[in-house]
């Protein structure tokens, strides 16, 4: 077997060289090829994305070259938009006028607030007036995976408010408003209605954020209800065990078995990184609303099986887009080029940190359990929080608290709804007594002192989940938020019947076997052939 070797990632040049053709400037670099170049299916569609994706990492780790990639695509950008401010964006090209918009707003948005290029803030308008004599007259919505309108103007509120706030033009919160897909979509969601089958699944998903941010700015409560409803439906009728959903990029109709035929019909179960940056997303916003723990669960499930478990990008285009669930799988890069979600990928990395805690007006909520340090300020005290743990590969995570000063204030943390007792916790080595029940938020209040270290056991067992309620006996095996696969399994694995999760016998800290069949978490597989789903005995 030969392997490639991957070429120097693309350079500002090749990023930018689609945006000179466009504009009759002088267009040096290679050409990016896939999706991306001239000729592509969506030319120069997700470089807001990746000036996005290097802001957000920017402002996390305070490296300062990613600051300078960010100043430098952006002023490269500005330099194509000529007089009339016309980006790429030109009519009768393609079909995705609001879809690579949209893109271009966020990444000047985060380019503006988190790599701090003022002129970010003027572009926007400038972009916007250059795209208005293509933008459609209102808002429409998008049916299924194939059938036009492809462009996805429903998508665009979010940020179209953000650049409202931002630069105070009125043209932004109006086009929010006008694209607002309320009668098709957020008012049949609030009358408790399910609008989502036949959907493209991931342009409906993060249409959610469009109302986490209309409930934000303009106060009505449909649109927090429409999100809860809809997170219902998703992870009640439409998820796979990793927490995926849309086989073929289309939301099913429940109580019919298709997610269950779905594993023999195709190999396209779940749009990953889009899927995932929209459910983190639509999670995020939940949790903050509303501090209910079942959003901080399933957002638990999405990052460890989805975005954790895809194939790791290399540096030529090569990308992964489809998760496979189906018998005898591996993991693949889309055949196209810097697709879509080469632009999801980079913004969901970049918003890891932003899964893990949470602040409230009395302290601190811890949402996820990963190596990690975080400051924040109470009652003008600065306050330093370390999180040591090898969670999930472990069932303990330790927390020290690092504090000038003795300051009074709430820890919470997040106890699983999947655990099958409540969890331990100790505060300086000794046992407290507070309700840690499964599928709560475990508040610890106390006045803290420097070096309080708090430990939280979290027992992690094994469980099965059906795929399906028509098809309880195909199930996929669990341990605590992680999904297992057979490793490297047998060519006619899919036929046998297991025991599970009795019978699994240890043969490594996150490998068991039963049958001679080798269980491992999903996210742990790269190359090697896997079953995520086996017929139950």
């Amino acid at each position: 077997m030969t392997t490639s070797t991957p070429t120097t990632s693309p350079s500002i040049t090749s990023l930018l060289k689609v945006y000179r053709q466009r504009a009759g400037l002088p267009a040096p670099g290679r050409d990016m090829g896939g999706w991306y170049d001239t000729d592509g299916f969506v030319p120069g569609h997700t470089l807001g994305q990746y000036i996005s994706g290097l802001a957000r990492i920017g402002a996390t780790t305070g490296d300062q070259a990613c600051h300078t990639k960010v100043h430098d695509l952006v002023t490269g950008f500005a330099a194509t938009l000529g007089p009339d401010n016309q980006s790429i964006l030109r009519p009768n090209t393609n079909l995705w006028t609001c879809y690579t918009l949209d893109k271009h707003f966020a990444g000047l948005i985060d380019a503006a607030t988190l790599s701090n290029v003022i002129e970010s803030r003027d572009l926007l308008s400038r972009v916007l007036a250059g795209a208005q004599h293509l933008l459609p007259a209102k808002g429409r919505d998008r049916i299924g995976k194939k059938d036009p309108p492809y462009d996805e103007t429903f998508v665009m509120p979010e940020n179209l408010f953000t650049a409202h706030q931002l630069t105070g033009n009125p043209a932004f919160r109006e086009l929010a408003l006008k694209y607002l897909l309320d009668r098709e979509y957020f008012d049949p969601l609030d009358r408790g209605e399910n609008p989502l089958p036949g959907q493209h699944a991931y342009s409906h998903a993060i249409a959610l954020s469009s109302a986490g941010k209309a409930y934000l700015t303009l106060g009505d409560a449909k649109y927090k209800r429409a999100m809860q409803n809809a997170f219902t439906l998703l992870t009640t009728q439409q998820q796979f065990a990793s927490g995926g959903w849309g086989p073929n990029e289309t939301f099913i109709t429940p109580h019919k078995g298709e997610l269950y035929a779905s594993l023999s019909t195709t190999v396209d179960h779940f749009e990953t990184p889009c899927g995932a940056y929209a459910a983190t997303k639509l999670a995020r916003y939940l949790l903050r609303f509303t501090a209910d723990p079942r959003y901080g669960d399933n957002l638990e499930r999405v990052v460890f099986n989805t975005i954790l478990s895809v194939k790791s990008p290399d540096s030529d285009g090569g990308y992964p887009y489809y998760s496979t669930y189906s018998p005898q799988a591996t993991k693949v890069y889309y055949q196209k080029k810097w697709p879509c979600c080469s632009g999801t990928l980079v913004q969901t990395v970049a918003d890891y940190v932003l899964n893990l805690y949470l602040r409230s007006a009395d302290g601190l909520y811890i949402n996820m359990y990963a190596p990690s340090e975080v400051r924040f300020t109470h009652n003008n005290t600065p306050i330093q929080l370390i999180q040591q743990t090898q969670y999930p590969a472990e069932d303990t995570t330790s927390i020290r608290i690092a504090t000038p000063h003795p300051t009074t204030f709430t820890l919470y943390l997040r106890i699983p709804a999947w655990l099958t007792q409540p969890a331990q916790i100790t505060v300086n080595g000794k046992p407290i007594t507070i309700a840690a029940n499964p599928g709560t938020f475990a508040a610890i209040h106390r006045t803290w002192s420097n070096n309080d270290r708090v430990d939280l056991h979290l027992p992690q067992h094994f469980r099965t989940e059906p795929i399906d309620e028509l098809h309880p006996n195909t199930a996929a095996l669990m341990r605590g938020p992680i999904m297992y696969a057979a490793l490297n399994p047998s060519s006619d694995s899919a036929s046998q019947r297991f025991t599970l999760p009795a019978n699994l016998t240890q043969i490594a800290p996150q490998a068991f076997t039963q049958k001679e069949t080798v269980f491992v978490p999903f996210y742990s597989i790269q190359n090697e052939i896997y079953n995520t789903y086996f017929n139950l005995a």
